[in-house]
């Protein structure tokens, strides 16, 4: 889908201030470093998984593309950080900490100064933030829906009925409660596995027949040049993405102006509201990862030339598929947040108690 409104254009200016100043300080610090001064190479902080270094690095590009004075200083150092949600590859996230495990040891060292920023995929960002640290940019969305890679035993896709193409009684190795959930609701005789790890991982799992089919996001494949092992891709209004899927996002710390600034330049206008009525929707119904809550936000022109409406659909369900409400809500883009603190208090106040109640 292309953006309603372009892209923030880059402020060269800004970004042309921030090069030269960088450059003068790195010419005095070769002779006169001064000690409490940030010295180049900046250093960005990153998952190691093969999607998180392409998303990484295309980041960068994108970072320097309008300044190639910061490429050709060397102006910027890849750190790649193991996280506890990458070592933990045999338990759900949610019975070890939870979705922030895949940025916890990351923001460790962007708070005590190790990196000075740091690169993630939004959909596993914590919806609250640790103090002192701030969303400073998001980068244009990717496709955010999901798709089913199928197993040899898995029949041909029908597009009226995608699910169909699951056998009975099919084994999904899947560790998204969120996607277990809406299938379970149209079919209830799936069965599910926990499957996790990389992309590349996940399908040498399938090809071993571990499962007979599993899931991924569409943006992770495409990213990866991986598209064609898309089977089935799930609409929307089929199968509710995560909150931010697609969209890649870079904290940094809150008290660093400079490097705010620096980031605003390449800030994607349509990623930026919908990514803050998913966020906003997800805090409002304050959901772990035992609950089953999707988020999907798109900018709709109203006329042609007129100005954009962002259209919100949520989802709250059990687990086993049992309870499943969607709605959604339209409005202006920079009421991105009250739209999704209002649709998650709906969605909230008709779903039964015992769906927010959190598992020990």
């Amino acid at each position: 889908m292309e953006s309603a409104k372009p892209s923030a254009p880059f402020p060269s200016s800004a970004l042309q201030k921030v090069a030269a100043e960088a450059a003068a300080r790195q010419r005095k610090e070769a002779t006169h470093p001064e000690p409490h001064r940030r010295q180049l190479p900046l250093k960005v902080g990153t998952r190691a998984s093969p999607l998180a270094l392409v998303q990484t690095r295309a980041f960068l590009t994108l970072l320097t593309r309008f300044c190639p004075v910061l490429r050709d200083m060397g102006a910027f150092q890849e750190h790649q950080i193991s996280t506890t949600g990458d070592q933990v590859q045999n338990r759900k996230l949610a019975e070890i900490g939870g979705k922030g495990l895949f940025a916890k040891e990351i923001h460790d060292a962007l708070l005590d100064g190790r990196i000075d920023f740091a690169v993630h995929s939004l959909k596993d960002l914590e919806t609250t933030l640790p103090p002192g640290l701030v969303l400073a940019c998001t980068l244009k969305r990717e496709d955010a829906r999901d798709v089913l890679i199928l197993g040899p035993g898995c029949g041909e896709p029908d597009p009226a009925d995608p699910y169909a193409v699951l056998p009975e009684g099919a084994l999904v190795g899947c560790a998204s409660v969120r996607r277990q959930a809406q299938m379970l609701h149209v079919r209830p005789d799936l069965r599910f596995g926990l499957l996790r790890g990389n992309v590349q991982t996940r399908l040498d799992k399938l090809a071993a027949r571990q499962c007979d089919a599993t899931l991924l996001a569409y943006a992770g494949l495409r990213r990866l040049g991986m598209e064609d092992r898309a089977d089935v891709i799930l609409d929307p209004t089929i199968m509710v993405p995560a909150a931010g899927q697609g969209i890649v996002g870079v904290t940094v710390r809150e008290s660093d102006v400079e490097l705010r600034e620096l980031l605003s330049a390449i800030e994607d206008y349509e990623a930026r509201a919908v990514a803050t009525a998913e966020r906003a929707l997800l805090a409002e119904l304050d959901g772990s990862c035992r609950t089953p809550i999707g988020g999907y936000a798109r900018l709709i022109p109203v006329v042609a030339g007129g100005a954009p409406e962002l259209h919100l659909t949520g989802l709250v369900a059990r687990e086993d598929g049992t309870f499943l409400l969607k709605r959604s809500i339209s409005g202006a883009p920079a009421d991105a947040a009250r739209l999704g603190r209002d649709l998650g208090r709906s969605l909230r106040a008709d779903s039964p108690a015992d769906i927010f109640v959190e598992q020990k």
